[in-house]
């Protein structure tokens, strides 16, 4: 049976391992596809070493602004880069924290990230998770096909 606090998401991105991994480790790359469709990043800050923390906040088209930031905890450029991921709360406190591991290999078709999150406090929190993450990943798609193009 599986795990119902653990998210996985696999998929295949027409970049090299190497374009894909700077997608995440690039302030000036996330700003573009970083949260779900039709949200965009104000802000961010991005300190990309083992134990550098990084904040963004993801405005959506109603003006409405979610705050998330964690902590670095592997950094293996081409191949894996995995951080904390906690929600900014109301009263500014930082909520359930999980965390994100994204291993990236070579692929026929470009690069294969895997992603996995855990461990989750709810089977609702993973399955939004999941909404958001497949949204971002059709913004991040369109963001590397735009820079092989140009």
């Amino acid at each position: 049976m599986a795990d119902d606090r653990v998210l996985t998401i696999g998929r295949v991105f027409r970049a090299t391992p190497e374009e894909l991994f700077d997608a995440f480790a690039d302030p000036a790359q996330i700003v573009h596809w970083w949260g779900p469709e039709g949200a965009h990043v104000p802000d961010c800050a991005f300190d990309l070493r083992v134990g550098g923390q990084w904040a963004t906040t993801m405005r959506h088209g109603d003006g409405s602004e979610f705050h998330v930031s964690g902590v670095y905890a592997v950094i293996e450029r081409p191949r894996r880069i995995a951080f904390t991921w906690a929600w900014r709360q109301a009263d500014g406190s930082r909520g359930h924290e999980t965390l994100v591991d994204i291993a990236i290999a070579p692929d026929p078709a470009g690069a294969k990230l895997t992603l996995t999150q855990q461990s989750f406090a709810t089977a609702e929190h993973r399955d939004n998770h999941r909404i958001g993450w497949e949204s971002s990943f059709v913004d991040l798609d369109r963001f590397l096909a735009r820079k092989t193009r140009a």
